[in-house]
C-alpha cells in the first residue's frame, strides 16, 4: 500500500472531521479522506479548533505555504489550548516541484512549540495516532510533516486503534503571561514523550526521515529525542532541520504561572463603555460565544465570563461556528481576518450568530481609526443596531438555522481607558 492511501485510511480512523485546501502534494489526499474545502487554511484551522472545544478530532490538510496561512491560530492555539486533538497535515514540497516557493515545515514545530511528527514506511498509521495523542495530551496543535516520497512509497505497517484523551483550556484566571508559562511547562514533557516514543528505531549511524534511508529511524523531528544529539549523519529531505536542532533543550523551568489575583486586577470595558449594555445583555441571556482579539476578549473575564476561549484576530467567526455557534468580534478584527471566515460560514449555511461591535477604531492599540464595516457586510443583511438599544438587542441574540449578523454600534468615550479592577 503507498503512503497516500495508509495515511487517507489513518486520517479517516482517527478524526471525525477534515478539512483541506488543495495544493501540492496534498490533493489526492484531501480528495482520499472527502475533506471539506474552505476558503483559506486559516479558516480551516479555526474550524477544527472549534471542533476541538465541541470535543471532535479535527483534521487540517495543507500544502507548506498554506501553513504560513494558519500560523497565528496555530501559536494562539499553543497559549489557550483545546480539548480533542488538532493535527495539521503539511504537505512540504522541498524541491519546488509543484509549488510557487520552497519550505520546510518542521520550524513551526519550533516556532509554536508543537509536537511535529514525520512518519516513515512503518509509522504511517501509527504516526497519525500518535499525532492527535500528542495533541490532547500537550493540549495544542500537532503536525504530521509528509512530502511526495512517502506519499508514493510503499509502506508496512497496520491500522492503529483510536483511543481519545482529553487536553485541556487555559485555566481563565491566568494572566496572558501565566497562560505562556503553564503552556511552556508542558512544552518541557514534550522532550521526554520525544525520547520515549515507540515511534523512533535506533539502529546506529546513518539516521533518516521520513522516506530517506538511514538504519535508525528519527520520526518525532520536533522536539527530537535526546539521543539524536549523538549522531552525525542524517538523511532528511529539505533543510538541514534535525541535524541543526539535536542539541536543543527543554526550556528553563520558571516560577507557577501568574494569575490575576497573584497579579492584583483584571481589566474590564472602559468605564463609560457604550458597549457594556451589550455585555450586561448577552450574559443575561446566558449565551456562551467565542471571543475575538481587541475589546471583546475582555468577554471572558469578570464581570461577564460569556467567552469560551479567544484564539486570536479574527479567529472567532470560524471557531464558533463550529462550537458555541456565537462569535464576538470587533469592526477591525472582523475587516482584519474575520471576513473570508464568515463568507464560508454563509456558502455553507451554518447556524450561527456574529455579534460585531462598531465603534470605528483599534481601541486597544491607540483608537486609530478603522472603515466602517457595514459596506463590506451587505451581502450578510445585517441587523444594526444603536449600543442603547436593549430590546432589539435581546431580539437579536439568538441562534437560528442559518447564519446572522449583527451589528451594535458605538463610539468609544474621548479620554478613557480600560478599567482595572483590584482583586
Amino acid at each position: 500500500m503507498r503512503g497516500l492511501d495508509a495515511l487517507a485510511k489513518a486520517l479517516l480512523t482517527q478524526s471525525d472531521r477534515i478539512y483541506t485546501v488543495p495544493g501540492f502534494p496534498i490533493t489526492r489526499l484531501g480528495e482520499l479522506t472527502n475533506a471539506e474545502m474552505v476558503i483559506n487554511e486559516k479558516t480551516a484551522l479555526e474550524y477544527a479548533l472549534g471542533d476541538s472545544l465541541s470535543g471532535l478530532r479535527a483534521a487540517v490538510i495543507v500544502k507548506n505555504v498554506g501553513v504560513n496561512a494558519c500560523a497565528d491560530p496555530l501559536l494562539q492555539a499553543t497559549a489557550q489550548g483545546l480539548i480533542r486533538g488538532v493535527v495539521i497535515v503539511a504537505g512540504d514540497d522541498p524541491e519546488a516541484e509543484g509549488s510557487q516557493t520552497s519550505q520546510d515545515s518542521r520550524y513551526y514545530g519550533e516556532l509554536a512549540e508543537i509536537p511535529v511528527i514525520e512518519p516513515d514506511i512503518r509509522t504511517c498509521y501509527s504516526g497519525v495516532e500518535a499525532a492527535f495523542a500528542a495533541s490532547e495530551r500537550f493540549s495544542r496543535v500537532a503536525m504530521l510533516r509528509i512530502t511526495l516520497h512517502i506519499l508514493h512509497t510503499d509502506v508496512q505497517g497496520k491500522p492503529v486503534m483510536r483511543k481519545d484523551r482529553k487536553g485541556r483550556l487555559s485555566k481563565r484566571t491566568l494572566t496572558m503571561n501565566g497562560r505562556m508559562t503553564a503552556a511552556e511547562e508542558l512544552y518541557r514533557e514534550m522532550f521526554s514523550w520525544a525520547d520515549t516514543s515507540p515511534l523512533n528505531r535506533w539502529n546506529g549511524e546513518p539516521a533518516g526521515t521520513g522516506a530517506e534511508s538511514g538504519s535508525t529511524r528519527i520520526v518525532t523531528v520536533h522536539p527530537l529525542p535526546g539521543r539524536a544529539s549523538t549522531l552525525r549523519e542524517i538523511h532528511e529531505f529539505g533543510r538541514s532541520f534535525v541535524r541543526d536542532h539535536r542539541c536543543l533543550k527543554p526550556p528553563t523551568p520558571k516560577k507557577r504561572p501568574q494569575s490575576m489575583e497573584d497579579r492584583g486586577f483584571y481589566r474590564t470595558f472602559c468605564a463609560a463603555c457604550p458597549f457594556r449594555v451589550l455585555m450586561n445583555t448577552i450574559r443575561d441571556t446566558g449565551l456562551q460565544l467565542i471571543c475575538d482579539a481587541g475589546c471583546s476578549v475582555l468577554g471572558m473575564t469578570p464581570l461577564y465570563e460569556v467567552g469560551i476561549a479567544s484564539y486570536g484576530m479574527g479567529a472567532s467567526v470560524a471557531v464558533a461556528s463550529r462550537s458555541t455557534k456565537v462569535a464576538l468580534i470587533g469592526d477591525y478584527a472582523l475587516l482584519h481576518s474575520g471576513l473570508n471566515a464568515l463568507i464560508d460560514v454563509y456558502e455553507k449555511r451554518l447556524p450561527f450568530l456574529c455579534i460585531v461591535m462598531k465603534n470605528e477604531c483599534t481601541a486597544m492599540t491607540g483608537k486609530q481609526s478603522t472603515y466602517d464595516p457595514v459596506p463590506y457586510l451587505a451581502w450578510a443583511n445585517p441587523v444594526i443596531c444603536s449600543w442603547d438599544d436593549e430590546e432589539t438587542m435581546r431580539k437579536e441574540l439568538v441562534v437560528t438555522d442559518l447564519p446572522r449578523t449583527l451589528i451594535v454600534t458605538g463610539s468609544c468615550p474621548e479620554g478613557c481607558s480600560h478599567e482595572t479592577v483590584e482583586y
